[in-house]
Formats: structure tokens, sequence, C-alpha cells
């Protein structure tokens, strides 16, 4: 009797399948029953081989190697992921097994991730495809019922292909190019180079701004209050103020205008990371790794998506989303909406998956069992959905302008005419324990034109305010935006790399010590300046890293050839290390950390500087050192500290704290002595005890 096996992207995504099509059996790595086995992979099963595998010359990192251009291209199951990859080649080359369905997750990644298994297991069976955006048993049960060939999806895969190879070859070629070059291993990537350009680019603005002070004239009558524009000097202001206190000032004009704010359209998951941010202090990984998990728990749709849409026949499971939740989310008890569900509809604008939206297992399940974090992600996404279909904001504005002592002033306000979206926005900001920021509504006094005020003047001083550091929230945006303008209009994904890939690229720099968080923003550090200097544009320019995004994008729609597009890669990346051959012998130093000085040294007199184990003279003639883990303070049971080698080098003498007495188990202070420091050991005494 034939099976089917079915290979998901994660244990938990195969145990749901399995349980939704009657695979209830669990056997080691796979579940099986009705005629199905169901098994998974741990993410990237299989990997490209690492350089050294090519040739054992590049175990080394030397310039005369480079460029590293695979040909042809080999693969690794790394050590940890051996056991569920046997399991897999097993399954895949069982005799019973006549077909295969693809069960990774509905993208790029997840082809790539099925495709490298299937390939290396060296099989050759039919291939299905379930493509799903929900874990919900309806969404299973329908994906199964409309299975299509794998082979529609090999422009996907190309696409997916094309992007790995690329990425490997620039990041390993570059990597080690500017490696060797600056004697510090410095990591060079497709999108991580070009977001460290754009931090290290708004951080030299912020160094560079040149506060600047202005000053406001106001004139208030009453409720009445208006501004002049800035005025440079403080003499100018006064002499203004003083025309104007006790005087007269005349209406000279009205302008009211009516205005609509539209509602905001459903979650993509770069927009999702960016207001959890905000809101929350979320950082984008944490948003994606929560989303995730609600994905997996089937209470929330496909959160790797940059679609803000649903598709047209998503209509009614729309409608009865809203109805439910208007009844389950505290902050809309008592709303009366009429959801507007054709504006959120539009299947156009969904690629390969629809926009965010909670699933009708959740309106079952509700908040129940949620960790915090879960539950503030929950909310925010059904907020979302709730505006989304709720009607545009309406306001009236009111501009007056007034002439007094020949000088302008004018006075803004808003009044609010239909809430619509906006009312269960601020409900729920109400109802959070965020940082929020509320909207303060300006009502202006019922001006007419010719109206006369004697007003009274007032003068106030401010300062031009500096750029702002990036945040996530702010940086997601630049990445999403970054090289916009040279797409053509209808490319379907721009910016710097993919809502999937964006917070594991802002890890990755924080990590590699090339960019730190202070709060909430993100500030590049010393040698994450330096290397954004040093690369060339080819490797820091948003625009050209986003064509790269456009063209493998063409290609998923097989509308560009993979090959033509990694030939010129490989032509970039020769270029590249031909470019760079050498480097002027200061620039060497670039990346060297800076020494830290203790004192002078007793022998020579040139400085002594902190090491990782020593403290050491910097005249490399001189042998004066001294360890870290030196006998006389470990028997103390006491950390030999700078405070304590920079008092030794300036005094001769250290008062200490807490030593250790192994003769009466107790601790002690005392002065302790630079008894020592001719021989090649330098030596310590207790001078006395405190």
């Amino acid at each position: 009797m034939s099976v089917q096996l079915v290979i998901a992207e994660k244990p938990s995504v195969a145990r749901s399948i399995a349980a939704v099509i009657g695979a209830a059996e669990k056997q080691n790595g796979y579940w099986q029953g009705g005629g199905y086995l169901v098994s998974w992979c741990i993410g990237h099963l299989v990997s490209f081989a690492e350089a050294g595998q090519y040739d054992e010359k590049y175990c080394k990192w030397r310039y005369e190697d480079l460029p590293i251009l695979p040909q042809p291209w080999q693969f690794i199951v790394p050590d940890e992921k051996k056991q569920q990859f046997e399991v897999l080649r097993a399954l895949l080359n069982r005799p019973d097994v006549d077909s295969v369905t693809a069960a990774t997750d509905a993208g790029r990644e997840g082809e790539l991730i099925f495709r490298f298994v299937y390939q290396m297991a060296g099989c050759t069976k039919p291939v299905k495809r379930l493509w799903i955006s929900s874990m919900e048993d309806a969404a299973i049960r329908e994906g199964f019922a409309n299975l299509c060939p794998d082979s529609d999806y090999d422009a996907l895969y190309q696409s997916a292909l094309c992007r790995a190879k690329a990425d490997w070859l620039v990041g390993i070629n570059a990597t080690r190019l500017f490696s060797v070059l600056y004697h510090k291993t410095l990591t060079v990537g497709r999108v991580q180079t070009p977001t460290l350009k754009m931090l290290v680019d708004r951080d030299a603005k912020i160094l560079r701004f040149q506060k600047e002070k202005y000053y406001t004239v106001g004139i208030h009558s009453g409720s009445l209050k208006a501004d002049s524009g800035c005025i440079a000097d403080a003499e100018t202001a006064n002499s203004l103020k003083e025309k104007c206190t006790s005087a007269v000032a005349v209406c000279t004009s009205v302008k009211r205008e009516k205005k609509t704010e539209q509602p905001p359209k459903l979650y993509d998951l770069t927009t999702l990371q960016r207001e959890a941010n905000r809101l929350f202090g979320f950082t984008a990984k944490q948003t994606l790794d929560y989303a995730q998990q609600l994905y997996e728990k089937k209470l929330l749709t496909y959160p790797r998506t940059d679609s803000q849409y649903l598709t047209e026949d998503m209509g009614q499971t729309a409608q009865h989303l809203v109805s439910d939740l208007l009844g389950l989310l505290p902050f809309a008890q008592g709303l009366g909406l009429t959801p507007e569900v054709g504006r959120i509809l539009n299947s156009k604008k969904v690629s390969d998956h629809h926009a965010i939206i909670p699933t009708s297992e959740f309106v079952k399940q509700g908040f129940t069992g949620l960790a915090e974090s879960e539950s503030k992600l929950m909310n925010l996404v059904c907020s979302k959905l709730l505006c989304a279909v709720a009607a545009p904001h309406e306001y009236e504005t009111v501009t007056a302008v007034f002439s007094c002592a020949g000088n302008e002033f004018t006075a803004k306000g808003k009044t609010v005419l239909v809430p619509g979206w906006k009312e269960i926005d601020q409900r729920f900001r109400s109802n959070l324990k965020a940082d929020t920021e509320e909207e303060v509504l300006n009502t202006l006094p019922e001006p007419a034109e010719g109206q006369s005020f004697s007003v009274m003047a007032n003068v106030s001083e401010h300062f031009t305010s500096p750029p702002k550091a990036y945040t996530e929230d702010t940086l997601l945006s630049a990445m999403e935006r970054a090289g916009a303008e040279d797409m053509p209009e209808e490319a379907e994904r721009k910016g710097l790399g993919t809502p999937a890939t964006r917070a594991a690229i802002l890890e990755k720099l924080v990590q590699m010590g090339f960019v730190q968080r202070k709060g909430k923003q993100l500030v590049p550090t010393k040698d994450g300046i330096n290397l954004a200097v040093v690369l060339p544009e080819s490797l820091t320019s948003p625009a050209l890293t986003a064509e790269w995004e456009n063209r493998l994008t063409e290609i998923a729609k097989g509308s560009a050839d993979p090959d033509e597009f990694m030939a010129e890669i490989e032509a970039q990346v020769r270029q590249l290390v031909k470019t760079y051959s050498c480097i002027s012998a200061d620039k060497q130093n670039l990346f060297q950390s800076e020494r830290v000085i203790i004192g002078k040294c007793p022998r020579c007199g040139e400085n002594v500087y902190e090491g990782k184990k020593n403290f050491y003279c910097g005249n490399r003639g001189c042998q004066f050192v001294m360890w870290k883990n030196d006998r006389f303070f470990e028997q103390r049971k006491k950390a030999f500290t700078p405070k304590i080698a920079a008092a030794l080098l300036k005094n001769g003498k250290a008062k200490v704290k807490g030593l250790y007495s192994e003769k009466t188990g107790k601790t002690y202070d005392a002065t302790v002595l630079l008894a020592d420091t001719g021989g090649k050991y330098v030596n310590y005494r207790v001078e006395r005890k405190e």
C-alpha cells in the first residue's frame, strides 16, 4: 500500500498538519497514519559547504586565494542536524512512498529549504506543493484539497537559490578581503552593510549638527493665541514684543478646511515590527518570534508577509472576524462599528501571503494561556483590523491670520467632526501600558475677518533640533524605503532585505559589535563607523542592494535569467578583489583596539597598558609585566584590578580591601607594596594590615 510523505519546516507545523490529515501515530522523527507520513526539517537542514571544503588552502584567509567562486557548488548537513536529515532521507527513499508534499513555509526560503533536502537525499519522486497562510484546521484541509505541482514554483526556487549563492559569494569574499587588509574580522553582508551605512550617515549628521537659537513672539487675548514666524535675534523679537504689547490685532483672514484621514492598512510584518517597537519597545526579532509562536498556535496568520491586504474571496471571513472581535476585546465594548470590509480586499496587492490578521481559532480561545508579550501583539493585530474597516476620521482645520504692529501672526486649530477609526485607535492605546502620545486638539475661538482684539505679547526662546538617532521602528521604515526612488513602480519588493530577514540583520549588526542599543536607539560603534567608511559604495549603497531584491523578484516571476544574474555577481566579486589589493600602512591599524594607559613603567618610564591577561610596558625592549593571575593576589582571593595596578605604579603601594587570610579564614584590608620590579617576575608584599 502506497503512502504520501509530507515534509514541513518545523516540528510544531508538522504536528498541526498531522493532526488534521489523520497521521496520529508518533514515530521517531515523523508521524504516520491515514495514508500519510508527516516529517519535518529543522530550518535549513542542508547548507552550502564552507570554503575550506572546496580546497584546503581556503582554511586560511589569504588575499592571494581570492576570489572564491565555487564550481560546482557543494552542500553539507551540519552535525547537529544530521539525525533528522537521515530520517528524511530514509522516508524519501522508502519503497512505499510514491509521492511527496512540500509543506515548508510558503515563501522563497521555505522553497529553498525543501528543495535542498529533496536533492541531497537523491529523491526523484513527484512533488506537490502545499501553499497556506494559516495553520488553522480549515486552512490546512483546504490547502490539501488544492495541491499543485511543485514545478509551478521552479522560478521561486531559482530566485531563492540566486539569493543564497549571491549572499555566499559577496559575504565570503568581501568579509575575507577586508578582514585580511585590516587585520580584524570584518563581516560584510549584502543587506547588513548598507543598513550599517544608513546608521553611520545618520550618526554623522547628528555629530555635525550645530544648535541654533531662534525666537518667536506670541500675542494673546483671552483664549486666543497666535504666533509669529521664527526670528533670528533677540533684539528684533523684543522690539516686536514691545510694539505689540497693549496694541490692537486685527483678524485679516480665516481659512476653514475639512479634511479626511483614511483608515490604516492591515499589518505586513515590517509595519507590525515598527509599531510593536514604538509602543512596547520590542525588537524586530522579538516581534517576529512572538508572531511565529502565535502562528504555530493557530492564533495568527502567516507573519512573514509583505502584503497589507486580504484576497477578495476572504470578505466573509473578515466580516465574521470583526463581529466576533467586537465582543472579545475589552477596548471594543459598546463600540458602534459598521465594518467596510471591501476596503481591505485587493487580490492584486497580495503577493505570496495576505496581511497579518487574527484567526477564527483565536476568537474561540481568546487570550487564555498567552504570555504578556503574545497578548500585546494579538491586541495590536486585532485593533488594526478593526481600525482598517472603520469609517474615515474627519476633522476641520482653522487657520486664522492676525495683523499687529505691521507683522503677521498665525493661530491654528482643529475640530473633530467624525472620530471614525481614530476612536478605536485611541480606545486601544488608552487600554495599553505603553508609551503612547495623545493627540492634543487646539480648539480656536470663533474669530471673524475684520474683528479686532487688544492683545498682550511675549517672547519665547527656542533651539533647532538635531536629527534623531534611528530606533528599530524608524530604521525598519528606512530599510523598506531604501533605494525605492531607483525602482520601477511595478517592482514587487523594494528596499533592503525582506520583511522576514530584516530583524536578523539588525541582530547581527549588534552581535558583531558594529551597532549598540542605547534604550530604543540604535547607534553605530567606532568599528561600525570605520567599516562603513572604508568599504566601497558598491557594498554600502542601499540603491544597489535594493536593486538586487528587485532582480530576485523578477527571477521569481520568471521574467529574468538566473544565470545572467549570477554571472554579474561573480564579475562584481572579481572586480572588488582586484580593486582592493592593498591599503596604506596607517589604515592597517584602523580597527586595532585603543590601548588603555594604566601608568608609567618603573623600569624604563614608558607607558604601561592593560592587556587581557596582564599590565605590560609599551616599550618592546623592556620586559616589565604585571600578571593579573599573579599568585600573590590569587592566594588572597583578590582580583588584580586596573585600579590596584595604577596605584602600585604611581606610588609603589596601594590600599587593597578584602584580602583573604588562609590562616584565619577571614578577610582583611591592607597596604600592598610593589616590592621588587627588577627580576623576571614582579613581587608584592603586604606592608601592613589596616
